[in-house]
């Protein structure tokens, strides 16, 4: 049977994903706790990556090479940077970049030395999967967040993204950090610390990869606000709901 992984960076995300999973067991390996078990007729094991690109590089290694994972998903936050992607929406991958690769003079910025590219593309079929029980969950966000919730932290009529998602090993939340990246990479709709690493673990593996961000924040000067809040009662709602429905409507292989 096919093997599903689902990677977090929060502990709060993998928390709703884990009381999700009624049989899970878990089997510590590299430090990490992986949860092995059952959801929607599918095998699947969950981890906590850790935060920041070498953590969840080596967390995406260990899924592939010791649990034989062969479809991975990335569920977590990000922070906004297109100039309609709003807190409360939800970004999904179609590629992803190292935003703080820079290997010049000998190579391009941002390409990954040797690779000859600096974007690795999410699984095309999966990502649409992702983005359409995306686009059914936030059609219905008042189901699952609550109308208080909604008005709390003003999310109206939550919209779905898909395009470049970038990475980097710092948490960015200066006005002058983000400006600074959309005119660098003015296509990119989000950043986080995490997927870009595990793109390429997985286009080394050649397993099919994708990337689900809900927006927290608008990566400026509020970027820390209300982060840890956002992240349980919106960000881990919005990753149970919409893996729940990617997985019941996915055909068990």
């Amino acid at each position: 049977m096919a093997v599903i992984g689902i990677m977090s960076a929060m502990h709060e995300e993998l928390a709703a994903v884990l009381a999700a999973m009624p049989d899970e067991q878990r089997v510590q390996v590299a430090g990490r706790d992986f949860w092995v078990g059952h959801w929607q007729g599918h095998s699947v094991v969950a981890v906590l990556s850790r935060i920041g690109k070498v953590a969840a590089a080596t967390t995406a290694t260990v899924l592939l090479e010791r649990f034989g994972v062969d479809t991975l998903v990335f569920t977590g936050v990000a922070g906004g940077l297109g100039t309609d992607v709003r807190v409360g929406d939800v970004v999904v991958a179609q590629g992803l970049l190292q935003h703080d690769m820079d290997a010049s003079p000998l190579f391009p910025r941002h390409e990954v030395p040797l690779y000859g590219r600096a974007h690795f593309e999410a699984d095309a079929g999966l990502s649409a999967q992702l983005a359409a029980a995306s686009q059914q969950v936030l059609a219905h966000a008042g189901q699952h967040l609550g109308a208080g919730t909604l008005a709390e932290f003003a999310l109206n009529a939550p919209r779905v993204h898909q395009g470049m998602v970038i990475s980097g090993d710092r948490f960015v939340s200066t006005s002058a950090e983000s400006q600074a990246l959309r005119q660098a990479l003015p296509e990119a709709l989000a950043v986080e610390m995490e997927g870009a690493a595990v793109a390429q673990v997985c286009h080394d593996y050649g397993v099919p990869f994708a990337a689900v961000r809900t927006i927290s924040d608008r990566a400026d000067d509020g970027a820390h606000t209300d982060f840890q809040r956002f992240i349980r009662e919106v960000a881990s709602r919005y990753s149970l709901a919409i893996l729940s429905q990617w997985l019941s409507r996915r055909q068990p292989a």
